[in-house]
């Protein structure tokens, strides 16, 4: 395999506090929304009894789909005798619960629904009714995505959008509407015209939605230049083919199309993307130990995504009927689970890891060029996991308090483990987050190797340091090797 793991870790003689096992329990703060996305499909392995309801103000259950009918939506694919349950504790919790209508595979018919005013009328009465059967307190819509095509079989208007927006305002004006909350999970750039492009003024939907929720989860990777972050906060300094969107630019981009900074809810993932990533190094397998220049883009073959944990998909045909392989997809436990990640968030022996702040120089949330999220890599398998953990989190629930943002919301509440990650960034979203720096860290089962000396410029000879506040601690790392 590859040369440079061939020297024993006893080498190695860094040690390492795992942020992820010092994360405080504190409680929501009725300032903020923290939210969550729960999957009744999930149930069995993560059932409402262990849902933190006090650290929640928002949870959303998925998913309702559209139908080719606009009188019916439908539960099917979700656990429908559920819902009432989860609407009771939320409630009882004093928790706002509310149902999310589309998603990817669910939002073939949204088109049709809003197309004309008589479709708008009926689709109204639907939602509305939706809502008053199960006594919701608001309704989420996932369309994915109006004006453009989203899974490859939904319905496609270029009115989309304004359809859309006129639709919400029946809805807001119903007797029931008007009690309701409601939000909607978007695209990192918004909502197209009638063109094609992305609006330049969508303020008006301030005016109907309380709040929308960025995906910032997803991100697609170029193979022609690397496997990239799934969920970077910026990506200003990536290279130009694989800059496909931030946490940071969908802020900018939405906030400078009208919609205010307090009505914006940052979506966050409590999983990760992985890729067949056979030599993720400069020099290929003539690297060594002592200098491994792991890439921030490893190149990867395409098409050969693996299953990731036992919560991913073998694959098969989607509802389109196009064959799909599995999506290579880990929660946070499941990198647990298979062998990436220690209990407590560390890195396990034999794995090689990298969190990278790109060039970062200005350690303001405004001005960081950084993707800030963690990579992990298994010499054995090859798989290469793009993933989030309590240190990018925090980081992320600091962008979010320092840009005035309304809030937080995990894809999904089942994907924690023992709530590491949004104990993270509740503390930060409340508090701030770690001052970001300048940093290239690059570990072997949690024991720092050297940075590149061909990145040495580029990154002002820093080393990574991490400052957080409250409870969160990091030693600083040092490594030796004889």
């Amino acid at each position: 395999m590859l040369n440079i793991f061939l020297l024993p870790l006893s080498l190695l003689t860094t040690t390492v506090v795992a942020l992820d096992s010092l994360n405080p329990t504190i409680s929501r703060s009725n300032s903020t929304i923290s939210a969550a996305w729960y999957t009744g499909w999930h149930a069995a392995d993560f059932p409402l009894s262990q849902v933190s309801w006090s650290k929640y103000t928002h949870l959303t259950y998925a998913f309702a789909t559209t139908t080719p009918d606009v009188n019916t939506l439908s539960l099917d694919d979700s656990d429908v005798k559920l819902l009432p349950q989860f609407v009771s504790l939320a409630q009882q919790h004093g928790v706002k619960a509310s149902v999310s209508i589309g998603g990817w595979t669910g939002s073939q018919w949204f088109s049709s629904h809003v197309r004309t005013a008589a479709n708008r009328t009926a689709f109204v009465k639907t939602v509305t009714n939706l809502a008053e059967e199960y006594k919701l307190d608001g309704v989420d819509f996932d369309w994915e995505f109006p004006g453009i095509q989203g899974i490859g079989c939904n319905l496609v208007d270029p009115n989309d959008t304004s359809n859309f927006l006129a639709f919400l305002h029946e809805l807001r004006n119903s007797t029931t509407g008007k009690k309701l909350i409601l939000s909607a999970a978007i695209f990192d750039t918004p909502w197209v015209d009638s063109t094609g492009f992305p609006s330049a003024n969508i303020s008006e939907f301030s005016q109907v939605l309380d709040y929308i929720a960025i995906m910032n989860y997803d991100v697609k990777s170029n193979v022609s230049v690397g496997a990239g972050p799934s969920s970077p906060l910026d990506d200003s300094c990536a290279p130009v083919g694989a800059r496909f969107g931030s946490a940071v630019s969908a802020v900018k981009d939405w906030t400078a199309a009208g919609m205010p900074a307090n009505q914006i809810v940052l979506g966050v993932p409590a999983y990760g993307h992985s890729f067949l990533a056979a030599i993720p190094f400069l020099g290929g397998s003539n690297a060594t130990l002592q200098n491994p220049q792991f890439l921030s883009y490893p190149p990867y073959a395409a098409n050969s995504s693996r299953r990731g944990d036992r919560w991913d998909g073998d694959g098969g045909l989607d509802v389109c009927g196009v064959l799909e392989g599995p999506g290579g997809v880990y929660t946070y436990w499941g990198l647990m689970e298979e062998g990436f990640l220690n209990r407590d968030g560390s890195v396990k022996d034999g794995i090689l890891s990298r969190f990278d702040n790109c060039s970062q120089t200005n350690p303001t949330y405004e001005n960081h060029n950084a993707s800030v999220q963690p990579s992990l890599y298994n010499k054995t398998s090859g798989i290469y996991v793009t993933y989030d953990n309590a240190q990018s989190y925090a980081i992320k629930g600091g962008f979010i308090h320092s840009a005035g943002l309304k809030g937080f919301a995990i894809w999904e509440a089942g994907g924690d483990y023992n709530d590491t990650l949004l104990d993270s960034i509740l503390n930060a979203t409340q508090n701030g987050g770690p001052n970001l720096t300048s940093s290239f860290n690059t570990t072997q089962g949690g024991n720092t190797m050297s940075p590149s000396p061909g990145f040495s410029e580029r990154l002002e000879g820093a080393q990574a340091v991490w400052r957080a506040l409250l409870a969160f601690v990091v030693v600083a790392l040092y490594g030796s090797l004889t």
